[in-house]
């Protein structure tokens, strides 16, 4: 492979700006709500919100809050936010982080760090997780050298039985989804709150989907069963400001229900002819501008703005629901959210998938069964009729296609 190298001479901005452009032409189109997944469309005026909120701060470094008690307020008032959408106690904390899988494993780090300085735990450790779970979870464990057992669904979702079975006291976490990615389906963290409160286990409720869609569809009348601080034996959450919070990638949050459970989660190092080092995440610079757009964008929406576009993430997983049954697909378990998996087994998904591909749709597809795989935004309430006349054109123009299962059985 031969390597790029760079110019010796700068090109202008105006060139470069269209060697970009063109660079994109072959991107997907997520504007015109052709994409389902990677990209959270919730309009251009919450775009252009976070482009110029997030300029406003993109020099600034959120490891300095001394030097920038802006960008440390605006955290604050962020964090205050989620936690109080999340029924968090008083006491409780948390902070912003670059992503899902940055707050799970700052979660994850400190629950390890409990099991070791509180519980007095030393050697091999375990998290428990369902099938279902992150793969996020999977990379801090081995980030971390802890063993992850994972164990079967029921019904696609987190069965407490098989958890509580395969956790012993070497357990320092187990988890629970709300929601789950492959099904956008809600674990019973009920449940699984019991059994944490009953064995004394760290319960982490991964809701990087869900954190900042559910309170909203709860809001507006659905009935979202209990799934972040309401349920005692929670102890963490995670939550993605850049999904369903509309704001600027990288951002997501993660929240402690207590400040000192939240305090092994630090990272403190004094011994350093450069000072002492405290970082409360994965990162040392943290982009002001992920922390400025997120804020921005929140005050922006406030609780009737995010209403009304959850409102119309859910209403474009009820159409397309109810269009893709009318097809003969049968929709993975009762999904409330803005995700939803649906499978035919008599046809190959992965041709369905490619002619949705060919008219200009990129949406995701799930392996466990073989499903397509949608994750809304509130555009998509304008293209459900779209979206759904081209499937019934790549079901017609599959239907001659060999399952994937009946050509490699």
């Amino acid at each position: 492979m031969t390597h790029a190298t760079l110019p010796e001479a700068g090109t202008s901005w105006p060139e470069l700006k269209d060697r970009m452009v063109a660079y994109a032409s072959g991107d997907v189109r997520w504007r015109e709500g052709r994409t389902a997944v990677y990209v959270f469309n919730a309009g251009p005026e919450v775009e252009q919100v976070q482009k110029e909120a997030y300029a406003l701060f993109q020099s600034e470094n959120g490891l300095g809050p001394a030097a920038f008690p802006s960008l440390k307020r605006m955290e604050e008032e962020v964090v205050g936010f989620g936690l109080s959408l999340l029924h968090a106690p008083e006491g409780a904390a948390g902070t912003i982080t670059s992503g899902g899988t940055d707050s799970i494993t700052m979660a994850l780090k400190a629950a390890r760090d409990f099991a070791r300085k509180a519980r007095g735990l030393t050697g091999p450790l375990n998290i428990v997780i369902p099938r279902s779970a992150h793969p996020a979870f999977d990379k801090a464990a081995a980030l971390m050298e802890i063993e992850v057992r994972r164990t079967p669904l029921k019904d696609y979702l987190a069965d407490p039985e098989a958890m509580a079975a395969a956790a012993d006291d070497r357990t320092v976490m187990i988890v629970g989804s709300a929601p789950n990615f492959p099904y956008g389906l809600i674990d019973p963290v009920a449940e699984l709150s019991k059994l944490a409160e009953q064995r004394d286990l760290w319960l982490h409720v991964d809701a990087c989907v869900g954190g900042y869609l559910a309170p909203f569809v709860r809001m507006n009348g659905a009935d979202i069963p209990p799934f972040d601080f309401e349920a005692p034996g929670v102890r963490s959450m995670s939550a993605d400001l850049h999904k369903y919070g509309y704001a600027a990638k990288g951002a997501s949050t993660v929240f402690f229900r207590s400040q000192e459970l939240k305090a092994f989660m630090t990272f403190d190092f004094r011994d350093w002819p450069g000072g002492r080092m405290v970082t409360p995440t994965l990162a040392g610079t943290r982009p002001g501008g992920a922390i400025s757009a997120a804020w921005a964008v929140m005050n922006f929406l406030g609780v009737e703005g995010y209403r009304a576009r959850q409102g119309r993430v859910v209403a474009a997983r009820e159409a397309i629901e109810a269009g893709v049954k009318a097809m003969g697909f049968t929709v993975l378990g009762r999904p409330q959210l803005g995700l939803i998996a649906f499978s035919r087994p008599d046809l190959d998904i992965l041709a369905v998938w490619g002619k949705l591909r060919e008219k200009g749709w990129f949406t995701g597809i799930t392996t466990e069964p073989k499903s397509l795989h949608l994750m809304l935004s509130p555009v998509h309430a304008d293209v459900a009729a779209a979206y759904l006349e081209d499937l019934a054109w790549a079901v017609e123009q599959s239907a001659g296609a060999t399952p994937a299962e009946a050509r490699y059985s």
